[in-house]
């Protein structure tokens, strides 16, 4: 991985060529090319430049990877050196830097070349999540159900059943801690998360677990919402208490409360606390899980903040 700033001078054009999944973007047709293409397949977005030694090694696997999913993924590769504005909006500091949108929003990335078998799965998350993958096993669908309606007791049977003939599966390891979680035992979620063996660490099952996890804990010993909105009152700059009360409101259940708070103290101040704000809308929609209408609307919202 490359820091910004850093550049040798020995231009070369990354290998690959593939035809109509894979094609080049530039500033002005980010847009089109990402943005709106995404509602309709994932867009990998795979930012390089001609001097960069590690984009030669990463951009041909990725390609190849994209290739092979027949068309469940599309690859936008964006040259920083040509295309700077986009790759600034993204906060783009070192390459190759690689980011995933669905659904016109960013959903999930990574930094610096990876090995082949993690850009596989990769690839393949993603195209899961454009519904494209191999479809949901009905335990699993019946587990989530249970959970969904508040059953976490025989939805963590089920999640544990499909555990017994599969370790490795993320979706039900990931529901596992969330329905221990549902029951108050965070510390026997986060034991079931470790678990999780590498392969399947950055599935988004398992992050929307740990993002959960990390939620639940922060929100162990908020402070009140009164006297949080009553500070904002007297003060509508006070950003700490801000974040806070988005704690307190996610603490009370109000989801979509705690996200309203959470960009509008991001539009007053996005860098506050190293972009606190930001991260922890992340971090609730990681928890939410990305098809969930709130993670939906939150991102579109944020990501018209972003790209303002």
């Amino acid at each position: 991985m490359i820091e910004l700033g850093s550049s040798p001078a020995t231009p070369a054009a990354p290998a690959g060529n593939g035809g109509d999944l894979v094609k080049d973007a530039t500033d002005a047709t980010f847009a089109a090319d990402v943005i709106e293409a995404s509602r309709e397949t994932p867009v990998i977005v795979d930012f390089w430049a001609p001097w960069c030694g590690p984009c030669k090694q990463l951009t041909p696997v990725l390609e190849e990877a994209v290739k092979a999913a027949k068309g469940a993924v599309r690859m936008v590769k964006v040259d920083i050196d040509q295309n700077q504005q986009i790759a600034a909006q993204l906060r783009v500091k070192s390459i190759p830097a690689v980011f995933a949108f669905s659904g016109g929003q960013p959903v999930d990335g990574f930094m610096g070349a990876l090995p082949a078998s993690e850009i596989k799965a990769f690839v393949k998350r993603l195209a899961d999540l454009g519904g494209k993958g191999n479809g949901l096993d009905e335990a699993l669908a019946q587990g989530e159900e249970m959970l969904d309606k508040g059953a976490a007791a025989d939805a963590a049977q089920v999640f544990a059943a499909v555990l017994a003939e599969d370790a490795a599966n993320a979706r039900a390891l990931g529901g596992l801690a969330r329905a221990e979680l549902a029951v108050g035992d965070i510390a026997r979620a986060r034991q079931t998360l470790e678990m999780a063996p590498p392969e399947i660490a950055n599935d988004p099952a398992i992050i929307a677990a740990r993002s959960a996890i990390e939620l639940a804990e922060q929100t162990q010993d908020t402070g009140e919402e009164a006297e949080l909105k009553a500070r904002l009152e007297a003060d509508p700059d006070d950003h700490q208490a801000r974040y806070d009360l988005a704690l307190a409101l996610l603490a009370g259940k109000d989801r979509e409360g705690a996200v309203e708070t959470l960009l509008e103290l991001f539009r007053r101040d996005a860098e506050w606390n190293d972009g606190a704000a930001k991260a922890q809308l992340f971090k609730l929609f990681d928890s939410f899980g990305p098809k969930d209408p709130l993670t939906l609307s939150g991102r579109r919202r944020l990501s018209s903040m972003i790209f303002a």
